[in-house]
């Protein structure tokens, strides 16, 4: 990859500030569990409240003081800060501070980098870095800055900074022509299923909420869950079938988080798009989280940016085990399921889940007996090639009872006939 990240934990100063007139505050707890996934060592944690952020320096005079006296306690190179800071405020704190200056966008960044384990996921997550970084270049060789004449002192033809970008750029579009590859393949397997008919479950939700835990359990799988932030990067799918449903296909999905980079979402849409083309989004959240109306809002916003905030949803209220409560479904004013209460780890309330994903989607399947004349082999052996034959019982005339299950849409494209095939 492009850009390596320092190996080894990192003893790092944390500063998040909470600013008048914001909509929320913002979550110590999540920043200190995101510096521990990228493998630093918090060793102070600086807070405060400000108007409006310092155009120069993010932060004011006391505040930068502050922070200095804490690097030279505990001896930190490193500050994070939980916010978004501009090129030009990183350099002017890295020149005040005299050490590495990391904002959120770039944590997020590192975190993402050490998870990519697919050929696609590490060029995603160097698109994304390469992205953040063309932004950050900096003029480090000054005698190369500006062309100059006489002998002995004319340039190269482009200071150091131009080649950097260019470079930069040409590495660019080459991983987004990689990765238009990677998206016409998936678009291509996408198509493919569509006409297979697979309905594919998209497990959607705010990072560590147990999607990767759910989806092992459903799919019996082994793909990497920890109680940590980000533990799936990579998107896997699984085929299960379900009673009384067929097969159907799960994804887990990366997870998302509260200003989640918009490098990232851009860089991530061919692994995204898996989830805005799924049959039914299972929304999983983690029930005993004290913020979780918040952690969901920053879920819908993710897919809106993804144009999946209109499609069906189940709502799957994980981690059933940390509280007081029975699993169960919860419906709406016409039957229909719209939320499930289980746990994933203990695995109760599953098979509810599953009666919930049969309910919602059996509506686009036909799932009845029919009666079939000798005459009619062809068209047993169309049924049969689909894959839509339950089971098959002979008749002392000749004919076949069949119990036949396939989607709607090839019912009504073989309906003319069958329908007078049908059993009474």
């Amino acid at each position: 990859m492009f850009f390596e990240r320092h190996r080894g934990g990192e003893h790092a100063v944390l500063v998040q500030l909470q600013f008048a007139g914001a909509e929320r505050d913002l979550s110590l707890l999540e920043f200190e569990e995101l510096v521990a996934s990228a493998g630093g060592h918090p060793v102070a944690t600086i807070t405060g409240s400000r108007s409006a952020p310092h155009a120069r320096t993010f932060i004011g005079e006391g505040k930068l003081e502050e922070i200095a006296a804490a690097c030279r306690q505990h001896d930190a190179q490193l500050v994070i800060f939980n916010h978004a800071l501009s090129p030009s405020q990183e350099r002017n704190l890295e020149k005040a501070l005299s050490c590495r200056v990391l904002a959120r966008t770039g944590l997020i960044l590192d975190i993402f980098a050490q998870r990519a384990r697919t050929h696609e996921g590490k060029l995603q997550v160097e698109l994304a870095q390469l992205t953040h970084m063309s932004t950050r270049l900096v003029r480090g060789w000054t005698h190369l800055e500006r062309q100059k004449g006489g002998i002995g002192l004319r340039g190269p033809g482009e200071t150091q900074l131009e080649t950097d970008r260019r470079l930069l750029r040409v590495r660019i579009k080459s991983i987004q022509s990689r990765l238009e590859r990677v998206r016409n393949q998936r678009e291509q397997s996408r198509r493919a299923r569509k006409r297979a008919e697979l309905p594919v479950l998209s497990l959607v939700g705010y990072t560590n909420a147990g999607k990767s835990t759910l989806f092992n359990r459903v799919t019996r799988s082994q793909v990497y869950a920890e109680d940590q932030l980000f533990a799936t990067l990579d998107p896997t799918l699984a085929r299960v079938d379900i009673d009384h449903l067929g097969p159907v296909l799960f994804a887990d999905t990366v997870g998302f988080i509260s200003d989640l980079p918009t490098t990232l979402v851009e860089a991530f849409k061919a692994t995204l798009e898996e989830t805005a083309s799924a049959s039914l989004l299972l929304h999983v959240v983690d029930i005993s989280a004290s913020n979780r109306d918040e952690l969901m809002a920053d879920v819908e916003a993710v897919l809106g940016e993804i144009g999946a905030d209109k499609l069906p949803q189940l709502l799957i209220l994980n981690k059933l085990d940390l509280i007081d409560q029975a699993p169960r479904i919860v419906r709406d004013e016409s039957g229909r399921p719209t939320a499930v209460y289980l746990s994933a780890v203990s695995g109760e309330g599953v098979d509810l889940l599953f009666e919930a994903i049969r309910e919602r989607l059996s509506v686009t399947f036909f799932d009845e007996e029919i009666r079939l004349d000798p005459d009619r082999a062809k068209l047993r052996a169309a049924l049969y090639e689909m894959g839509a034959v339950c089971t098959e019982q002979w008749e002392s005339d000749g004919s076949s009872r069949l119990h036949v299950r396939l989607p709607l849409t090839d019912w009504q494209r073989l309906n003319p006939q069958l329908d007078e095939q049908r059993t009474g």
